[in-house]
């Protein structure tokens, strides 16, 4: 756990599928590849410490990464949670031999077996590092981006490349950085997931029927299932074996004696009488399209309490990677359970049992409801939340402070009290039943213990 004053970090974001020229060996970097080294040493003795440096280079991205999902097209949450890990990775892996007695992360993630490492003796600046690996990753990550978005990351890189500009060692940081971006980004291309954002909703995919089973609202696109094989996809960190599918919590019955007919009930209630507070949550935590979307509001929490800390960039690069890794395999693991039971929505329980003209507060997803993809990751993010800065860690979240009324920043006394806001707000939202939330954290905490037990010390 690091300390009030943090020793340790990780962060995001960046991108380019620049590829590394021949002639890059005439820039004083050599990148020997190197295999899952555990107790990797200060590769580069004379350079400062990582933990000289800002977190600047680290949160201005995170910054980036979401303007980029929320005004990009097709980075709907589990898209959106997989750019978030993979960035993360990288920036970890730009800044770590300049880390006292860190490890890597190469051999330590699911098929991940070697990362560049810069060439011992050589300084180097850990910020220019990675600032190119975000830049790079950005690029790679959001490929879709538009010309202006790509002339806005170019730009930050150039902004931050101004204030960090040494004078030999500035090239060679700059060619590692991309060597480490590039060689995470080439992992990332067989996970399964890469360009999720040009097929979240495939055509061919058809659910299975049954009483009880979520089918397509409509026959329009936008009503197609999304992201029906995510949960196939290679999670970061191999599951340990707490990390087994959740059983359902009941079995599908009309009766109103039996336990699913008083979960459609209770979320049925619920939504007809909302309160004015219960519904500001509601609203709060959508997160739906055009927005940070619900991995990335974790993400810009955790730029919220770095920034609260005063980090370094070695403690942010190792909390970006935590969490952004937390959230991406908590969206593997929670699609894999969603198209496993396939169960429906409240809106169509509620429809069949009790009210056919019952809408819910928030829009109906295209996609099964067991268990809540919001809980899971938000449950994934506070475990490596607390992990890092402890269970009792106040913050105030002003991640939509610009959206105006109804979005005023909101303040919470520890990390478990996001994580079950951010779950409640499903039943009030009538897209969740309590089970699937509550069960959702549950399973989310389970990642993030499991992306908490990794060693990067």
């Amino acid at each position: 756990m690091f300390p009030l004053l943090p020793t340790r970090a990780v962060c995001m974001l960046s991108a380019h599928c620049l590829r590394l020229q021949a002639g890059a060996a005439l820039l004083a970097v050599t990148l020997l590849a190197t295999s899952c080294s555990r107790d990797a040493e200060v590769a580069a003795p004379a350079s400062p410490a990582t933990s000289t440096y800002s977190a600047d280079a680290a949160t201005k991205w995170a910054d980036m990464e979401l303007r980029l999902i929320k005004n990009g097209t097709g980075f709907s949450p589990p898209v959106a949670a997989r750019a978030l890990g993979y960035a993360g990775v990288a920036l970890y892996g730009a800044v770590q031999p300049g880390i006292a007695g860190s490890q890597s992360l190469a051999g330590q993630l699911t098929g991940l077996s070697t990362l560049p490492q810069p060439e011992a003796g050589q300084p180097y600046n850990w910020a220019v590092a990675a600032n190119a690996a975000e830049a790079l990753m950005a690029k790679s990550l959001f490929g879709n981006a538009t010309a202006a978005q790509r002339a806005s990351i170019d730009s930050l890189e150039t902004a931050l490349n101004a204030s960090y500009r040494t004078a030999a060692e500035f090239d060679r940081s700059v060619q590692y950085g991309r060597a480490v971006a590039q060689a995470v980004f080439d992992w990332s291309r067989t996970d399964g997931g890469h360009e999720g954002y040009l097929s979240n909703q495939p055509a061919g995919y058809v659910p299975p029927t049954g009483t009880g089973l979520w089918v397509p609202s409509s026959s329009a696109a936008s009503a197609r299932a999304l992201q029906p094989y995510w949960g196939q996809n290679r999670m970061f960190v191999p599951a340990d074996a707490a990390m087994t599918m959740p059983a359902l919590p009941y079995v599908y019955s009309t009766q109103a004696s039996s336990v699913y007919y008083g979960q459609v009930q209770e979320l049925y209630t619920t939504g007809r009488n909302l309160t004015a507070a219960q519904r500001t949550i509601a609203l709060y935590w959508a997160d739906g399209g055009q927005t940070i979307t619900p991995p990335g509001h974790s993400i810009s929490i955790t730029g919220i309490v770095l920034r609260d800390r005063k980090a370094t960039l070695a403690q942010a690069a190792e909390t970006y990677a935590r969490v952004g890794m937390a959230v991406a395999d908590a969206f593997i693991s929670c699609w894999k359970c969603k198209y496993q039971f396939n169960w429906q929505r409240p809106d169509a329980a509620i429809h069949a049992m009790i009210d056919p003209t019952w809408q819910p507060l928030i829009a109906t997803p295209p996609f099964p409801e067991f268990v809540s993809g919001h809980s899971s990751q938000s449950g994934a993010a506070a475990q490596v939340l607390e992990d890092l800065f402890g269970a009792q860690t106040a913050f105030v979240d002003n991640s939509h402070q610009a959206r105006g009324a109804g979005y005023e920043p909101r303040s919470f006394a520890s990390f478990a009290a996001f994580a079950d806001e951010a779950a409640i707000s499903r039943l009030y939202g009538g897209i969740h039943f309590r089970s699937s939330n509550e069960i959702g954290l549950t399973e989310g905490r389970k990642v993030g213990r499991n992306v908490s037990a990794l060693r990067f010390k």
